[in-house]
């Protein structure tokens, strides 16, 4: 029978718009597919959203329309999302679909005859953020320590699961099987929180404070709690109420959650799964935070990176790359805009871009564009190749991209180095044979390492793959990844470069959100640190001049940047700036602004840009700084 593979995201609360953190769970969860698909398995990949609950509610009538209507806009921007990341769930499932509320309804009702669910008064801290009542110890200065709310004092009757009836079996539960949560430091996180006992779980609402959410069966003057609702949909998604079909990936369940919702998935799922007579998931697997000038990057936090621009800038496969290949699944990892150009200059540029076009220059011209024949007997880069390809169902067991993605880089490094020592260009006037021979083998280990990372950069590497002839279909890693396959005679595209090299203030220049506030929202205020304090003799450096916009036209195929002519007192110079969202050329001419008039010429989109302009920017809306009175071009700011 083939084996079979289920990976799971949270479902996104949909309070707010998706952001890096969540991409990077679901790219992971993609990743993850598209692997075990290589490795012939049968997969099921499965993302959504959560659409219940009190902070939806508020949210909805913030905006002053119902519920269903914000859920489905809000739902919409992450299913709309995903394609562009180049993620291609099997389901997208809403708690709001009717399978799922069906089965919600059926679950609560099996564990009410139980006797597992009663009718109780409770007084506690509730904090809206966290949707739950936080006990004393979990508070940090009477504060959520997730959200830095106090919570609301709430006391009033519902009806409660008895979770701390099953605390014995979840913890022998969890010692008898040590990969039930993954990696070690949080399975002992969990067994940390269980040697206290444990509270039951509240699981109702009442609809006299709030309607939004699944009526509970038993009684319609109450709704469902959001954790209750939400776990559930894991077993929905695979038909667990309409088909017996469900068992086969339920056994290979693989839940992909960030640390912050560890205690939920790890406490109150496996618990409410064994009082409604099911074995627990195979596997929960946690990742860490993605952190931005050391705080986490998180809605909750305050500090959500938004992907689109990012994605908009980079495309989607430069991004899965650089998220798939620096973090460590279960440690934190820093995110920067530096450290992706970084990883795209070097990693994908120069080692692995740069190999290909290469390769493809010297077929062109020495063998008119054909891929020249093999030589007699596979040399070095045969046997690092194959050894790779032996290794990569244990790497994947144990869930280290990271390591595939470095040592398919090793792969690529190695076939520089070897094409580096054989000298093709040179061989050409020599040994022809030979030259062939080493660009053979150059291709052949390049098309091995794209195999490899076709699950992370799924469409860059079907183009790599194309240009080399050999173009993609459904493969499997045993028949692909077998040295030789590329046949002789093949037809090898030249093209543009694969992967383009990057300026950081290239970036930052074509995405202002960056320092704006859109990407990531400016950090509260704080006590400046010493060492990052500018001296006066520093800060003159910075020239600060009126400059005087003498024309603006629209840069051709971007939505943002303008092309102003300015004249700066002792002559005209050329600045791109990211404000045509934000101005029309007509409102731009004669206008009187502030320029950094010492800046290091660059480029961007191939336009030379002599200087910076100064602008603020405030709820969505950019503008210009200028001068209170008509001035000169060319007068110095102090």
């Amino acid at each position: 029978m083939k084996s079979v593979y289920y990976v799971t995201t949270p479902i996104y609360y949909v309070n707010a718009d998706p952001h890096i953190g969540t991409a990077y769970t679901t790219i992971l969860a993609d990743v993850l597919a598209r692997y075990h698909r290589l490795m012939g398995r049968e997969t099921f990949f499965l993302t959504g959203t959560d659409e219940h609950g009190d902070k939806i509610a508020r949210a909805a009538a913030a905006q002053g329309i119902e519920p269903q209507q914000f859920v489905d806009k809000i739902s919409g921007r992450f299913r709309s999302l995903w394609p562009q990341l180049n993620t291609v769930p099997d389901r997208f499932i809403r708690t709001t679909d009717p399978d799922h509320v069906r089965l919600v309804q059926t679950i609560l009702q099996r564990i009410c005859e139980s006797g597992d669910i009663y009718f109780g008064e409770y007084g506690g801290h509730y904090c809206t953020g966290c949707e739950r009542f936080l006990t004393e110890k979990e508070l940090v200065d009477g504060k959520c320590p997730d959200h830095q709310t106090v919570p609301e004092f709430v006391q009033e009757k519902n009806y409660f699961f008895r979770m701390s009836r099953y605390q014995p079996w979840l913890v022998d539960y969890i010692h008898a099987h040590p990969d039930f949560i993954r990696p070690d430091r949080y399975r002992n996180e969990v067994l940390g929180f269980l040697r206290e006992p444990l509270d039951d779980l509240c699981i109702s609402r009442p609809r006299s404070r709030l309607t939004w959410g699944i009526p509970i069966p038993f009684d319609d003057n109450f709704v469902t709690y959001v954790w209750f609702d939400a776990l559930l949909n894991y077993l929905t998604a695979i038909g667990y109420d309409r088909s017996d079909s469900w068992i086969i990936h339920w056994e290979s369940v693989e839940h992909l959650i960030a640390k912050d919702i560890l205690k939920p998935h790890a406490i109150y799922w496996p618990i409410m799964l064994h009082a409604a007579g099911i074995e627990p998931y195979r596997h929960l697997t946690v990742h860490g935070y993605w952190n931005f000038r050391d705080s986490k990057i998180s809605k909750s936090s305050g500090r959500p990176v938004d992907v689109t621009p990012l994605l908009r800038f980079f495309g989607a496969d430069v991004l899965r790359y650089f998220l798939m290949r620096d973090m460590v699944i279960g440690l934190d990892a820093t995110f920067s805009i530096e450290m992706l150009v970084n990883r795209i200059n070097s990693d994908l540029a120069n080692d692995l871009g740069n190999l290909l076009s290469r390769l493809s220059k010297l077929i062109h011209n020495n063998f008119n564009d054909r891929l020249p024949e093999p030589p007699a007997h596979p040399g070095a880069l045969a046997h690092q190749a194959a050894s790779l390809v032996a290794a990569i169902e244990g790497y994947l067991s144990e869930r280290k991209l990271h390591v595939i993605i470095e040592e398919t880089l090793q792969l690529i490094r190695a076939t520089n180095r070897y094409f580096d020592a054989e000298a093709p260009w040179a061989l050409a006037k020599t040994d022809k044979k030979r030259c062939g021979e080493v660009l053979y083998e150059s291709a052949e280990a390049l098309r091995i390492a794209a195999v490899l990372l076709y699950p992370v950069m799924p469409s860059k590497m079907a183009e790599l793959l194309s240009r080399l002839g050999e173009p993609v279909e459904d493969f499997l890693l045993t028949e692909t990844a077998v040295w030789g396959r590329l046949r002789a005679g093949a037809r090898v595209e030249s093209g543009d470069p694969l992967f383009p090299r990057i300026e950081s203030d290239t970036v930052l220049a074509a995405l202002p959100e960056l320092s704006a506030g859109k990407v990531l929202p400016p950090s509260p205020p704080a006590s400046p640190d010493p060492e990052s304090l500018l001296s006066i003799e520093e800060f003159t450096r910075v020239q600060l001049r009126t400059a005087k916009i003498i024309s603006a036209e629209r840069i051709a195929e971007t939505e943002k940047l303008l092309k102003l002519s300015v004249d700066i007192g002792d002559g005209r110079r050329q600045i791109v700036a990211g404000i045509a969202e934000h101005y029309s050329t007509e409102s731009l001419v004669g206008k009187t602004i502030v320029v950094v008039a010492n800046l290091k010429p660059t480029r961007l989109r191939g336009e030379l840009s002599e200087g910076m302009l100064l602008a603020a920017k405030s709820g969505g809306k950019l503008v210009l700084l200028t001068t209170d009175e008509e001035i000169p071009p060319g007068a110095t700011i102090r």
